[in-house]
C-alpha cells in the first residue's frame, strides 16, 4: 500500500493506486510462479504493469494513466493471440482489467497535470460501453455448430431392430413398455399430436410426488414405463408405484423396506421391467402377478410385484424376492446395489450390479446373474475368473471377488437370444498391477451373453488396463446399420471417453473403423500401461485435448490459479497415466462423453441423438502411509463410525485398501475458493449424428448459468453456458427431442433439424434423468422425473410431472381417434 501523504494525491486516486497494488501483486507473484513453470508471461508482466502504474498514479503523475493504457492494450494483443474470437477465453482476460480501466479514466482530471473531462469522460465512457457490451454478448449462443440442417421430410434406408418374439421389442405406439421404450433401447416415440409447430403450447397436465424429501445422497433417476392406462416407476429408495396415466392418480405403491444406510453412492433407480406371465408358466386357477413389474434395489434384491396390485408375486423366490448378494461372501452395507434396470430375454431376468468404487481392491465379485423370470430359479452365473462357476460356488467358497462389474443397464436380443453387458472396470479403479488376466481382458468392454447358457459369445474391450474408471456406462442401442449392400444387424455403444462404436451385434466385429493408437506412457505402473489404446473412427463426442489457454475462472486470478495447475500437473492426452508425486489430467472426466443417460435414435430419419459432459478432472495418487495417517475410511468404516456414508464426490479421498495408493479426485477440477471449473465453458452439449455417416449435423452447449456462479452462488442468468449434465434425451416423429438432464432445472424441447430450443420450462428443481412419451385416450404426454442430484448439486425432489397440449389443440392436431389409431 502507498506510503504517500494525503497532501500529495487525492483521496480518489489513492483508492484506485491501492486497488492497482491488490490486484498487481498476486498477478505478480502468481505470474513469476507460472513464468517459472513453463506458462505464460503476460500476468507477471500485467502484474509489474499495474504495480508502476498505481506508483505514478499514487504520485498524481499522468504517466500512471498512460502506464495502465499500457496494460490494457496489451491485454487485448495478448488475450487476441492467445483466444482468437473464442468469447469465454476473452472474459477472465479482460472483465478486471477493464474494470479498473473505468476507474483509471476518473483519475484523470485529479492529477497534478490534468487530462480534459471530455477526454477522461470518453475513456470512461468507452469503458462502460466495453464492458456493456460483452456482457450482453453472453446472451449470444456460443458454440452452436450448425453443420447441415435434417430436412424434415428426409427418409433413409435406416431402420431400427424389430425382433417379433417379445411385446416390448415391438411395443404399441402410444406405449412406453420398456426403459429405453422398446427392447432396442432407441428412445424413440412415433407420436406425432406434439410436434414442432404445437410445442409451445405445452403445459402441466398432472403432478406426482414420491414423498421421499430426505433422503441422503439423493439422485432419483427414474423413467417411468407406461403399459396400457398405467405408468410404473420406482423412487431413489426403491419404493414403487402405478399411476394412472391419464391423471397421475397413485393406484397402488409398494414400499421395498430400504434403509438410507444401502445408499451406495447416490439414491438412484433408473426404472423397472414389464413381462406378461407366458400361459404355460401359470398354473390351473392362478388369477395373480399375470403382469409383473420387476425392479432391482440398493440392497441388492430382484422384486417382482403385481402390475395389477402391486402386491409381490409370491411364484417368485422367497415371496417374491431373491438377493444376488448370495455366496459373494462379506457384502457391507451399501457395497453391492441394482441401479440399472434388469433385462428380461427369453422368459431370463439378466442383472449385473454396482459395485461402490474405490474401497478396497478385493471387494464382492461382480459376477453376472441369471433367474427365471417366473419362479426366480437362479439359471446361471457369469464368473469372468472362474467360469467353471456356473450357478453357485463349490461350499465353502464364494464368487472371486474384486472382479467387474455391469453397474448400468444392459440390452436384451430377444432374436438372437443374447444380452449385451457394459462393463465396469476391477476394484480397485485406479490401479490394475493386481489384476488377474481374465479381468483384464473383460474390464471395461461391451460383453455378448448367451441368455440360456450364461457363457460370453464375444466381447469387445473400448480401454485396455482401465485405470481412469472409463467403464461403460451407456446402455447400448440395436439398430440395423446401412452398408453398401443393405444392412447388418448392429448395436451403438456409446463410451465415458466419447468414441461411438457401431458393432454387429452377432459377432462383435466393428462396421466402422477402429484404429489402436499410441498413447502416452509412464506413470507409476510404466509396465502396465498399454502401448495403443482404440479409438473409433466413425465418431467421438470429446473435443480436442486441454492447452494451457483452455484454463478459465471468473477473474484472471482464478484463471492464473488454474494455469499454475495445469503447467504443474502430468498432461499428455486422454490416456495421461495416474502419477503420484503430482496431480494429472484426466479429460474427458469419469462422467464422459457419454454416460448412463445414453443415446436416442431416429430411425426415420437415421439420426442420433447424444449428450455429452465436457469436463476434465484433476487426479492424484496418494502413498498408502499418507492415506493411514490422514485416516482415510472406507465405506464400511464410515458406516460403523457415522451410521452411513460421510458423503463427498466419488473418488475424492477413496482408500483403494489392498494396493499401494488411495486416489484423490478433483470431479470437474474445481478451485476451492470459488467453486468453478478450471476449464473455459461450455462443460456440456448436445449433438446430432447421422448414423449413416457419423457425420455431426449439429452441436450446441446444453444447459444456461441459471443455477450456477461463483462460490455456489445462482447467477440466475440465462446464459447458455453448457452445464454438466446427467441422463439422457427421447426423440419423437414429431421432429422433437425432449431433454432435461443440465443443472439449471430446465425441460427443453429441441427441433431436431436445427438444433433450436422450441420450448423449454422451469421444473421445481432439476431433473437427472431420461424423459418419456406416451399417448392415453387420444392425447400425448410428456413425463419426467425432477429429483434433483447430489453430486450435481442440484435440490432435492420428488415430482413426476407431465406435461400435453391443452384439448382443443391436441383435438386439432390429431383429428379424429386416437392418436394410436391414426399410426
Amino acid at each position: 500500500m502507498t506510503t504517500f501523504s494525503q497532501t500529495s494525491a487525492s483521496k480518489y486516486t489513492l483508492f484506485v493506486s491501492s486497488l492497482l497494488v491488490l490486484c498487481g501483486l498476486p498477478l505478480l507473484v502468481g505470474g513469476g510462479w507460472l513464468a517459472a513453470a513453463g506458462g505464460s508471461w503476460y500476468y507477471l508482466l500485467a502484474g509489474i504493469g499495474m504495480l508502476i502504474s498505481a506508483f505514478l498514479l499514487a504520485r498524481q503523475s499522468r504517466a500512471g494513466v498512460w502506464m495502465y493504457g499500457l496494460v490494457v492494450l496489451g491485454t487485448v494483443l495478448w488475450s487476441a493471440w492467445e483466444s482468437g474470437l473464442d468469447y469465454w477465453r476473452w472474459v477472465p482476460r479482460l472483465d478486471v482489467v477493464m474494470v479498473l480501466a473505468l476507474l483509471v479514466a476518473l483519475t484523470m482530471t485529479r492529477l497534478k497535470q490534468p487530462f480534459s473531462k471530455t477526454l477522461s469522460y470518453t475513456y470512461a465512457g468507452a469503458s462502460v460501453a466495453i464492458f456493456v457490451v460483452a456482457f450482453a454478448l453472453a446472451f449470444v449462443p456460443y458454440g452452436f455448430d450448425q453443420y447441415d440442417a435434417v430436412p424434415a421430410t428426409a427418409k433413409t434406408s435406416f431402420s431400427t431392430y424389430t425382433g417379433q418374439l417379445d411385446k416390448a421389442d415391438q411395443p404399441a405406439s402410444g406405449d412406453w413398455p420398456a426403459y429405453g421404450r422398446d427392447n432396442a433401447a432407441t428412445r424413440y416415440s412415433p407420436l406425432t399430436q406434439i410436434n414442432t409447430g404445437n410445442v409451445s403450447g405445452l403445459t402441466r397436465a398432472w403432478e406426482f410426488r414420491t414423498g421421499e424429501m430426505d433422503v441422503k445422497s439423493w439422485g432419483a433417476e427414474t423413467t417411468p414405463i407406461k403399459v396400457n392406462d398405467r405408468l410404473y416407476l420406482c423412487s431413489g429408495l426403491n419404493n414403487m408405484f402405478a399411476l394412472d396415466s391419464k391423471t397421475g392418480k397413485q393406484i397402488w405403491k409398494y414400499d421395498a423396506g430400504l434403509d438410507q444406510k444401502d445408499i451406495p453412492y447416490t439414491a438412484a433407480c433408473r426404472g423397472v421391467a414389464y413381462y406378461e406371465t407366458p400361459a404355460s408358466a401359470m398354473t390351473e386357477g392362478q388369477t395373480t402377478c399375470k403382469a409383473r413389474i420387476v425392479e432391482g434395489t440398493l440392497d441388492g434384491r430382484i422384486i417382482e410385484v403385481d402390475a395389477d396390485t402391486g402386491k409381490p408375486c409370491e411364484d417368485f423366490g422367497d415371496h417374491g424376492e431373491v438377493s444376488i448378494k448370495e455366496h459373494m461372501g462379506e457384502t457391507p452395507d451399501g457395497y453391492v446395489a441394482i441401479t440399472g434396470v434388469p433385462n428380461i430375454v427369453q422368459g431370463v431376468i439378466i442383472t449385473g450390479h454396482q459395485v461402490i468404487d474405490g474401497q478396497a481392491r478385493y471387494e464382492p465379485s461382480g459376477v453376472i446373474k441369471a433367474y427365471d423370470a417366473v419362479t426366480g430359479e437362479l439359471k446361471w452365473a457369469w464368473d469372468m475368473v472362474r467360469p467353471d462357476i456356473d450357478t453357485i460356488p463349490p461350499e465353502g467358497e464364494t464368487y472371486t471377488r474384486g472382479t467387474p462389474n455391469m453397474w448400468t443397464t444392459g440390452t436384451g436380443d430377444n432374436e438372437l437370444g443374447l444380452v449385451y453387458l457394459p462393463m465396469g472396470n476391477s476394484t480397485a479403479d485406479y490401479y490394475s498391477s493386481m489384476r488377474r488376466k481374465e479381468e483384464h481382458e473383460y474390464s471395461s468392454s461391451l460383453v455378448a451373453i448367451d441368455v440360456n447358457t450364461g457363457k460370453p459369445v464375444w466381447h469387445f474391450q473400448t480401454v485396455h488396463a482401465d485405470v481412469w474408471d472409463y467403464d461403460l456406462g451407456s446402455q447400448v442401442t440395436l439398430l440395423d446399420f446401412p452398408v453398401e449392400n443393405g444392412t447388418v444387424p448392429a448395436l451403438m455403444l456409446p463410451s465415458k471417453q466419447g468414441d461411438l462404436y457401431v458393432l454387429d451385434r452377432r459377432t462383435g466385429k466393428p462396421l466402422t473403423g477402429v484404429t489402436e493408437k499410441p498413447v502416452a506412457q509412464g506413470g507409476v505402473e510404466p509396465e502396465e500401461r498399454s502401448a495403443t489404446q482404440p479409438f473409433s473412427e466413425y465418431h467421438a463426442l470429446r473435443k480436442p485435448p486441454l492447452t494451457a489457454q483452455d484454463m478459465w475462472g471468473i477473474t484472471p486470478f482464478d484463471q492464473l490459479a488454474c494455469r499454475i495447475q495445469f503447467q504443474e500437473a502430468a498432461y499428455d492426452g486422454m490416456y495421461t497415466p495416474p502419477t503420484v508425486n503430482q496431480r494429472w489430467i484426466q479429460y474427458p472426466s469419469y462422467n464422459g462423453g457419454s454416460d448412463w443417460g445414453s443415446v436416442a435414435i431416429d430411425p426415420e430419419r437415421g439420426v442420433m441423438i447424444a449428450n455429452y459432459n465436457d469436463m476434465p478432472m484433476y487426479n492424484k495418487l496418494v502413498p498408502r502411509d499418507v492415506v493411514d495417517k490422514e485416516g482415510w475410511l472406507t465405506r464400511a468404516e464410515e458406516n460403523e463410525k457415522f451410521g452411513g456414508p460421510a458423503g463427498g464426490a466419488e473418488g475424492a479421498g477413496d482408500p483403494q485398501v489392498g494396493t499401494p495408493y488411495g486416489i484423490d479426485v478433483n470431479a470437474g477440477w474445481r478451485l476451492p475458493f470459488t467453486g468453478l471449473l478450471c476449464k473455459e465453458p461450455p462443460y456440456g452439449g448436445i449433438r446430432a449424428i447421422d448414423i449413416a455417416t457419423g457425420k455431426t449435423l449439429w452441436d450446441r452447449p446444453l444447459g444456461t448459468a441459471r443455477n450456477n456462479g461463483p462460490f455456489g452462488i445462482a447467477s440466475h442468468l440465462p446464459i447458455n453456458i453448457g452445464t454438466p449434465n446427467n441422463g439422457g434425451a427421447v426423440v419423437t416423429a414429431g421432429d422433437l427431442i425432449f431433454i432435461a438432464a443440465a443443472t439449471d432445472g430446465l425441460i427443453r424441447a429441441i427441433d431436431i433439424n436445427t438444433g433450436d430450443t422450441v420450448w423449454q420450462d422451469e421444473l421445481p428443481t432439476s431433473a437427472q434423468a431420461n424423459p418419456m412419451v406416451y399417448e392415453q385416450d387420444g392425447k400425448e404426454y410428456l413425463v419426467i422425473m425432477a429429483g434433483g442430484h447430489h453430486f450435481m448439486e442440484t435440490p432435492v425432489g420428488d415430482y413426476v410431472i407431465a406435461y400435453a397440449l391443452p384439448d382443443n389443440i391436441a383435438r386439432s392436431a390429431s383429428g379424429a381417434g386416437s392418436i394410436s389409431e391414426q399410426l
